[in-house]
Formats: C-alpha cells, sequence, structure tokens
C-alpha cells in the first residue's frame, strides 16, 4: 500500500513539471527581454524643436504607430508563436540530448583518460626535475648578498 502511494505521488510530480501553472499578467518573470521591448513612439520618432508637424498628423502617427506594433506583434506571434515554439522545444531538446547523450560522457572519458596521462607526467618530474632543482637549491643556498651604501 505505502509502494503504490509513493508511486502514485511520484507520478503526480511528473505530471506537475509538464504541466505547470503559467502566470499571463508577468509574463517575462526573469526580464530576458526588458532592453529589447521597451521601444515606443518617442525611442523612433522624435520632432526637434522648431520642426513640428500639425497636431492632429503628430497624433495620428502616434495613435498608428502603437496600434500597429500592437496588431502586428499579435498577428505573428499567432501565426508564427506555435511553429516557432515546436522549433526552440526541438532545438533545445537536441542541445540537452547532445549534451547528456555526448558532451558529458567524452568530457567524464577525457578526465579518466587524462587522469593516467597526469599521473606518468607526476611521475617524470618528481623522478627528473626534483632532483635537479634540489641540487640547484643547495649551490645557490648558500649564496649571500651584502648591501654596503657608499657615500
Amino acid at each position: 500500500m505505502a509502494e503504490e502511494q509513493t508511486g502514485l505521488e511520484e507520478r503526480i510530480i511528473i505530471k506537475d513539471q509538464h504541466t505547470k501553472e503559467i502566470d499571463l499578467v508577468n509574463r517575462d518573470p526573469k526580464r530576458i527581454n526588458e532592453d529589447v521591448v521597451k521601444v515606443d513612439f518617442e525611442d523612433v520618432i522624435a520632432e526637434p524643436v522648431g520642426t513640428y508637424s500639425f497636431d492632429g498628423v503628430w497624433k495620428t502617427s502616434y495613435t498608428t504607430f502603437t496600434v500597429s506594433k500592437y496588431w502586428c506583434y499579435r498577428l505573428l506571434s499567432a501565426i508564427l508563436g506555435i511553429p516557432l515554439a515546436v522549433v526552440w522545444g526541438f532545438l533545445f531538446a537536441l542541445i540537452s540530448f547532445c549534451h547528456i547523450w555526448a558532451v558529458v560522457p567524452c568530457i567524464k572519458s577525457y578526465l579518466i583518460e587524462i587522469q593516467c596521462v597526469s599521473r606518468i607526467y607526476s611521475l617524470c618530474i618528481h623522478t627528473f626535475c626534483d632532483p635537479l632543482f634540489e641540487a640547484l637549491s643547495k649551490i645557490c643556498g648558500n649564496i649571500r648578498v651584502a648591501l654596503r651604501k657608499e657615500t
């Protein structure tokens, strides 16, 4: 009975990972597009002092820009959003697959193989270089430097 309950809880947890609730109000909680999407009318079109169009033209241009940007985005996301979500989902699944099944095993294999080379290299250094440096330290260890101030 306890095993069945544990199995049921695991299935519920797995299902929740794929069907989590999404926030329809805050659609960029990690703020990854904060600098990209903040393009308003004033950021694109600006009239310097002394070069003004008619007020009606300015207001109509503002409304046209804002509404066309809004509806073009909605139309493009309605047409291309789902196909691009499939493409991006496939791409990130492919990247995950390659990372899990190729990259990490190659790195682990390399680390295992390089460990053997590292031991051989370390043995060679200790065998050949340590006696040389020890002899040099004994030779140079008796050097004394005396500083005199000449006036």
